[in-house]
């Protein structure tokens, strides 16, 4: 099975830390990148800055998406992943400890494939990146980006 690329966006060294940690303890060995902002996932994706030499093909085969971010937050990191034609179509997972419900309907208004939030608990945490891996690296069928 080809390697996997998973896209974390999340500016809280301890949810990246406890994400890691529970990708491994699940057996998702996967590569993981992490941007620290919006501005760094927008590089990421877009081939911009740091990311300039990024294989076009490269792509992640899910973004896991925080909320509330330093320089761009979240749903303007959505808007603009869904306003351009090479990422339109990339599965993005919103994974934030937002429970507010506006953010819910926003995320989704601006073509969000789910809305997760993060348990508290580290069990029910793990569990969670346990179940988010099967389905989005396992069970879903991504469309072909890149291409």
């Amino acid at each position: 099975m080809d390697n996997k690329i998973i896209l974390l966006v999340e500016d809280n060294p301890d949810d990246v830390f406890l994400t890691l940690r529970a990708f491994k303890k699940n057996n998702i060995f996967n590569t993981v990148i992490v941007a620290k902002d919006g501005v760094e996932a927008l590089d990421y994706l877009f081939r911009r800055g740091m990311y300039a030499g990024r294989d076009v093909n490269d792509l992640p085969v899910v973004t896991l998406l925080d909320l509330k971010l330093p320089k761009i937050d979240g749903l303007e990191v959505l808007k603009t992943v869904r306003q351009n034609e090479s990422t339109k179509l990339l599965p993005v997972v919103i994974l934030t400890s937002s429970v507010q419900e506006q953010d819910v309907v926003k995320g989704y208004k601006l073509g969000a494939n789910s809305y997760v939030r993060k348990p508290v608990d580290f069990k029910e945490f793990v569990e969670a990146i346990k179940l988010l891996g099967l389905y989005w690296l396992i069970w879903n069928e991504p469309p072909a980006l890149g291409k």
